[in-house]
């Protein structure tokens, strides 16, 4: 990709030409009105620039919504916008998106770099200036040295990085990843996390990325939506969704968090939060609710307590995370009692 084709996208990014917009977007699968909605009428704006995550469990409609922004699925209603231009109804080669997928769908008879033109192939372009061009982006992802080795010939990390070229070769204005991250070994894992988005940074581009993974969510994003059963529960920064989960939902798929009944509505309190004592707990504590410890996890800087409360709902588990100095100090043990308590300033009131 030329200097002056990034300078040209990037200017663009920053005069906010390339928003996406979802409008009261619905995806049914089956036929009529009635058929089941996988996507059940959501409204997003995603700024340019942005790296926006759609977190969810499976089956709560966050890869069908990225695959009709690419125009791989049908819309069944509701308007896809990019940029003030409505897409909702274009081939997926005409609209300014790209898409890397989980499996990567490299072609496994052809090199990096044929894999990395193909695109331009298909749409005629003579072979030198595909071949430069795809030995451009091969360049920036430090892949030049592999251009003539096959997919079998790569590790995982390397074909990734082959097809995130692939996906930049016909200069988009948003990237679209679907669960990219999914195949890869815990290290790295955490190793390409940090490139997608120095990656991001440096095109200016939008990524709209689709995972599963709280961690990979708040580790990347600049917006986090999250989805449940086609619907969008909560959007905001990294900070905001953490700190202030909006509903039950949230707060339990965040992770992070005990969800406590109080006074016909729920309370959040983050685990991190949460204290435990033997025997009787600060005048000025909320909760002091008795508990017993089921499970005790170390996890090297601190130690993660579970345990059962009858005073829950279905004999409701808690987590409470101490320190390593602070558990070393006074240890807990399966079977142990205990009294949980917290700040009532570290409650946060739940939606119903």
């Amino acid at each position: 990709m030329s200097v002056m084709s990034l300078q040209a996208q990037r200017a663009a990014t920053m005069a906010g030409q390339a928003d996406l917009e979802l409008h009261q977007l619905v995806k049914r699968y089956g036929t009529g009105v009635r058929a089941p909605m996988a996507v059940d009428h959501i409204g997003l704006t995603i700024k340019a620039g942005a790296y926006c995550c759609l977190l969810g469990p499976s089956g709560c409609g966050k890869t069908s919504t990225l695959r009709m922004i690419a125009g791989h699925e049908e819309v069944s209603a509701g308007d896809i916008v990019l940029g003030g231009r409505n897409i909702t109804y274009l081939p997926a080669s005409a609209r300014g998106t790209a898409m890397m997928f989980q499996s990567y769908a490299l072609f496994p008879h052809l090199s990096a770099v044929d894999n990395v033109a193909f695109s331009l192939k298909m749409r005629g372009v003579d072979k030198a200036t595909r071949t430069d061009k795809a030995m451009d982006l091969l360049q920036r992802v430090s892949l030049a040295h592999l251009a003539e080795r096959k997919p079998a010939e790569m590790s995982g990390g390397q074909q990734q990085r082959v097809a995130l070229a692939r996906a930049l070769i016909t200069e988009p204005r948003v990237l679209l990843l679907d669960e990219p991250l999914s195949a890869l070994d815990p290290f790295l894992r955490i190793k390409m996390r940090a490139e997608l988005k120095a990656w991001q940074k440096s095109l200016g581009m939008t990524f709209i990325h689709v995972t599963h993974s709280q961690e990979e969510a708040m580790a990347l994003a600049d917006q986090v939506v999250v989805m449940n059963a086609g619907r969008i529960e909560q959007e905001g920064n990294p900070h905001e969704v953490f700190n202030a989960p909006r509903t039950e939902f949230v707060a339990r798929f965040i992770g992070g968090h005990n969800v406590i009944p109080h006074e016909g509505g729920q309370l959040a309190v983050r685990i991190d939060k949460t204290e435990l004592s033997r025997e009787h707990v600060p005048v000025d504590a909320a909760g002091g609710l008795t508990a017993t410890v089921t499970g005790v996890e170390y996890q090297g800087t601190y130690v993660l307590i579970t345990l059962a409360c009858s005073a829950l709902p279905d004999d409701g588990e808690l987590n409470v995370m101490l320190s390593e100095a602070v558990f070393d100090a006074s240890p807990w043990s399966v079977g142990d009692t205990a009294r949980v308590f917290w700040c009532p300033q570290d409650e946060h009131r739940l939606a119903a």
